[in-house]
């Protein structure tokens, strides 16, 4: 059964007190030991209702109340949300809440989550269900991963040089776990690299040898606010490589392009929107 701990809100969090780094840690600690437990499924704090708002509906009619609000011992501060076999288990973790949180004097509150089984089957939990399983389908997130022929170091790189971004991850087959199984020419070639841009990530790897194939039918899509910004970034790609499409305005865009780069990459550039 899945159950909400529910912590209220006080005086401090409301007036948007923030927690010390003594009480960051128990915290921290306290999420470690459900997460070595098997139960943790999330948890945060919320922000005080000020930064809030209520819409309340009245004969359908919704009216919006800008917080923050006055009945603090109502209000909530944060959660968390736990996986347990019963409500006693959740009551001793609740018990084990950090002592340090408000010196010791909070209030939490536990409610179980419906769960699908709980409701008369019908066309409405149906409905329900097909949604559930959609989200469960759809990934967390998607990401571009290229393919290189020896030379994914220098192109990763070169990526985050030309787009602002960051090399997070450059891991060589000599340094994983797979070294023993490749031959000693592909040692010092990338296994798995990470640039990160903006919180979008571009992978990149080497092929082995004999199984290199040049890039066909794909291509990386940029999109640009500022023509200029998009028309620099498109000629730093494509400079040692080819432009297949030079920037230009179009009837879709103000700024478009396509290239192929130094090391057989396909990009499509797009920036702006034409005017109306």
């Amino acid at each position: 059964m899945k159950v909400m701990i529910m912590r209220k809100a006080d005086t401090d969090t409301e007036n948007g007190v923030m927690p010390s780094d003594d009480m960051l840690q128990a915290m921290a600690d306290y999420n470690e030991q459900m997460l070595n437990a098997g139960i943790l499924i999330d948890g945060t704090g919320l922000k005080p209702t000020s930064t809030g708002a209520r819409v309340q509906f009245k004969d359908g009619e919704p009216t919006v109340i800008d917080g923050p609000f006055a009945e603090t011992r109502e209000l909530l501060a944060g959660f968390t949300m736990i996986n347990v076999a019963s409500m006693d288990e959740a009551i001793t973790w609740a018990k084990k809440w950090p002592r340090m949180d408000s010196d010791g004097n909070v209030t939490l509150e536990l409610r179980v989550l419906f769960e699908m089984e709980d409701f008369v089957e019908g066309e409405g939990i149906e409905k329900h269900k097909r949604a559930q399983r959609r989200l469960a389908r759809q990934p967390t997130s998607i990401s571009t991963h290229l393919s290189f022929n020896g030379d994914c170091r220098e192109a990763m790189a070169f990526y985050a040089e030309v787009l602002s971004g960051e090399v997070t991850f450059m891991l060589a087959y000599a340094d994983s776990p797979m070294k023993d199984q490749v031959d000693a020419a592909l040692q010092d070639k990338i296994l798995h690299a990470t640039v990160n841009l903006g919180g979008r990530l571009l992978m990149g790897a080497d092929a082995p040898p004999g199984m290199y194939e040049k890039p066909a039918g794909a291509s990386v899509q940029l999109h640009y606010d500022d023509v200029a910004i998009a028309r620099q970034v498109f000629d730093d790609l494509a400079a040692g490589g080819s432009a297949t499409m030079p920037f230009a305005e179009t009837f879709w865009a103000k700024g478009f392009g396509m290239l192929t780069d130094k090391y057989g990459i396909h990009w499509m550039i797009n920036a702006g929107s034409p005017d109306a």
